[in-house]
């Protein structure tokens, strides 16, 4: 377990975290931090305990309206999703009814070839 220290609000702070993965909680507690100081440039000094509530209620904020925008996404790529599919089963019913087409007049164009050389050894001289 690795050991950082991260500077919230002007004190410092001795936090653990899993191995490499010291980069990342100095940069959250920055990005932490970034929020406190825009409420205190604001508010002025109003209590440690309320600029930290303030900010960790502004990050719930954004994380719930990713969520949401997130959720949004999800349900258009499920409908996306959907679609490609039933136009691929269309897709697919159509080539098996060309097939089918295909074959039908692979029959036809067959028995007329065979009825012209049936007409033609009737009519040769003999």
């Amino acid at each position: 377990m690795a050991e950082v220290s991260v500077e919230i609000n002007g004190r410092k702070y001795r936090m653990a975290c899993e191995d490499g993965q010291e980069t990342h909680l100095t940069s959250l507690a920055s990005r932490f931090n970034r929020y406190i100081d825009d409420y205190k440039g604001a508010f002025g000094e109003i209590g440690d305990t309320r600029l930290t509530v303030m900010a960790g209620i502004a990050v719930v904020d954004e994380l719930v309206e990713v969520e949401r925008k997130l959720n949004a996404l999800k349900a258009e790529l499920d409908s996306v999703t959907r679609a490609g599919s039933a136009v691929a089963a269309e897709a697919e019913a159509m080539e098996a009814k060309f097939a089918t087409k295909l074959s039908d007049v692979a029959r036809r164009i067959e028995s007329i070839a065979t009825a012209i050389d049936a007409t033609g050894q009737d009519q040769a001289p003999q």
